[in-house]
């Protein structure tokens, strides 16, 4: 029997072939028919259901190209919302796991919960941890998650047997889509049986590192075939440092109790070692505070200051000293330097940055730890404000493309796309064209600039309610226009915030503001060819670093304006004057026109008009105060005289008035 989902969408599908007679349009029809769908959160089969209705009813091919069309709008909506709920799941498991560790105090609590989490993490079948046994040299299984298999649950590996053995022994994460057909590691009897009666296919393991020691490994590990993504492991090498510096803390505080049972006499010592662990679980409780409620790595650094009582600073990883930075990050422990101390922030490999601690030369071992596990919360935290910013970054880019790329795209959804990016498209906007003009010393340091451009415009597009996007070698925005500010004004701001942003000159060309622009589907290409040639010209005119828009150009904007708006260069040149004419009934207009004529000569030029060179004199003093003082000026000049030609060309059959004196 269908299902409700395919029952529904075959009610929505017949509403949408009703005959035009019904007065149900079909564009409209089928996106009712989709959108109800994804409401009800039905499965991607179901959605070929509308289309298969209007098949078989015979409907016109238009009318199966428009149900096309919905059904893969919805679809793309549809997997835009599994992959926003999916990151929102990983982020979850993750600032839940750094809550439930923080709160944990031995072993037996906090192995289970840490290999409970990696597999909630990756949403695996089956998620263990093993442990490394000194005595014996080999590793041994501690916790399973997910597991059927006793013999699985009871395996030893032998250092370099078998993919988890290969990871003890070599301190480095591995994956294999398929453990039995995988022959970069030593495969056992004693091994393939367990993995055999387990049934897993696919296998990631990630080692658990106390500085240069590799303590055990967690694994997740699924029974189908299944490719581990590179960020889905630097999400789980983060998720095991974390998961190693609680066993250490666990390791720490159980053999505390054992000597706080063996040391009556040494009362002193033992207050302050509960002192320092004090603060070691206070931080512990700051930092997966932050962690919950989305705090920033400033948080985190005024948060731990705190507790040591000194000053921590994050810092980025080209500005920290490199050798003690090097030195942190492959000891994954904080190391000394002068002063200061310094611990890496890292991630899968991957250097993020520094923290930083001032003022605390002296630090004991759980002082220590804590400046490490805040270095591991902050990597936390960028990697989560990392993922956030790139997919606000697509989605952002992605409209912007769509505007400029795609005309017969339905305004109404491009409407409510903006909307949720807290863009109003209808409101006056200004598209801008950046560029960074320095030459670059390479390929990849010219690509390296265009990154860095691009993620400076994204960022203030974001904080603009704007829109960006990486376009012909730049970077093209598009910007709200705020109801006194001018195109001008806003190229010129964003040319400085870019430049200092990225450390280089960045030169912005501006289009004139535009509004309704999903509604007007040419208007935002037409503006961002305008911006293009703006910035042309800019360069051309060597005024890199700068900003402009089209109408500072003078006459050269009249040539690179889109729409060629004379009138508008012919205004903003003389108006006044023709304004001051019109009001007063005077002939300056007449007398400029004769002035410029007679080589800009008074004498000549009151011949021509019939009156005295004094009469002459005191109209060209009115004309500079209507002007400026400027306006006699080899640029100004040029400008104006364009301005009196144009503005005789518009009106061919205009009589001038007679002279008057």
């Amino acid at each position: 029997m269908p299902s409700d989902h395919v029952r529904s969408a075959e009610r929505s599908a017949a509403d949408a072939q009703a005959p035009h007679g019904s007065g149900a349009s079909l564009p409209g029809a089928a996106g009712a028919a989709f959108l109800e769908l994804l409401a009800r959160g039905a499965p991607a089969a179901a959605y070929e259901q509308p289309v298969l209705c209007a098949r078989a009813e015979g409907r016109p091919a238009e009318w199966i190209a428009a149900m096309e069309h919905a059904k893969l709008l919805a679809l793309r909506v549809r997997a835009e919302l599994d992959g926003r709920r999916r990151r929102e799941a990983e982020l979850s498991a993750l600032f839940e796991t750094a809550h439930d560790l923080a709160g944990l105090r031995d072993l037996d609590s906090v192995l289970p919960a840490i290999v409970q989490r990696a597999r909630s993490l990756l949403g695996t079948d089956v998620a263990y941890l093993t442990l490394n046994d000194p005595e014996r040299g080999d590793t041994y299984m501690r916790v399973t998650e997910g597991s059927v298999a006793a013999g699985f649950q009871q395996l030893r590996l032998g250092m370099g047997e078998g993919l988890g053995g290969l990871v003890a022994q070599t301190a480095r994460p591995y994956v294999t889509e398929d453990y039995f057909d995988d022959a970069r590691f030593q495969h056992t009897g004693t091994i393939d049986a367990g993995v055999r009666d387990e049934g897993l296919i696919a296998i990631l393991g990630v080692p658990l590192m106390l500085g240069p020691h590799v303590i055990g490994v967690l694994f997740a590990a699924d029974r189908r075939a299944r490719v581990f993504e590179r960020a889905q492991i630097a999400l789980l090498g983060s998720f095991a440092a974390l998961a190693a510096a609680a066993i250490d803390s666990a390791n720490l505080l159980t053999e505390t109790r054992s000597a706080l049972a063996g040391l009556e006499r040494a009362n002193e010592i033992i207050r302050d070692r509960s002192g320092v662990i004090e603060r070691a679980s206070d931080v512990h409780d700051r930092l997966a505070e932050l962690v919950l409620r989305g705090g920033q790595v400033h948080d985190v650094a005024a948060a731990v200051s705190q507790v040591l009582s000194g000053t921590v600073e994050f810092t980025e990883a080209a500005a920290a000293p490199a050798g003690p930075l090097e030195a942190s990050r492959a000891e994954g422990h904080a190391v000394r330097h002068g002063d200061a101390w310094i611990a890496a922030v890292a991630a899968g490999g991957e250097l993020l940055g520094a923290l930083v601690l001032r003022g605390h030369p002296a630090l004991d071992p759980v002082d220590q730890r804590t400046l490490e596990r805040a270095a591991m919360v902050t990597s936390l935290l960028l990697l989560a404000r990392r993922s956030a910013s790139e997919a606000e970054q697509r989605v952002r880019g992605e409209l912007l493309d769509d505007l400029l790329d795609s005309r017969d795209r339905d305004a109404r959804v491009l409407r409510e796309r903006a909307a949720r990016l807290h863009a109003d498209l209808g409101a006056a906007h200004v598209v801008l064209a950046a560029r960074i003009d320095a030459p670059a010393a390479g390929a990849d340091q010219e690509a390296a600039g265009r990154r860095r451009l691009f993620s400076a415009a994204s960022h203030l597009a974001a904080t603009r309610r704007g829109l960006a996007a990486a376009r012909d070698g730049g970077t093209v925005l598009l910007l709200p226009l705020g109801p006194s500010g001018t195109a001008t004004d806003l190229a010129r701001d964003t040319a400085r915030t870019l430049g200092a942003a990225v450390h280089e000159a960045v030169t912005v060309g501006a289009s004139a503001p535009a509004d309704d622009l999903a509604g007007r589907p040419d208007t935002a290409t037409a503006a961002y060819a305008e911006a293009r040639r703006c910035l042309e010209a800019l360069h051309l005119l060597g005024r890199s670093g700068d900003g402009a828009a089209v109408q500072d150009l003078g006459f050269l904007g009249v040539l690179l304006a889109g729409e060629r708006d004379v009138a508008g260069f012919v205004d903003r040149t003389i108006g006044r004057v023709r304004a001051y004419d019109e009001r007063r009934g005077t002939d300056l207009i007449r007398t400029l026109e004769a002035y410029f004529a007679s080589g800009m000569s008074p004498a000549r030029t009151k011949d021509a008009l019939h009156v005295h060179v004094n009469t002459v004199a005191q109209r060209l003093e009115r004309v500079g105060r209507l002007l400026g003082a400027d306006w006699q000026s080899p640029d100004r000049t040029l400008e104006i005289q364009l301005a009196l030609r144009l503005r005789r060309l518009s009106a061919p059959n205009r009589s001038d008035r007679p002279d008057r004196s």
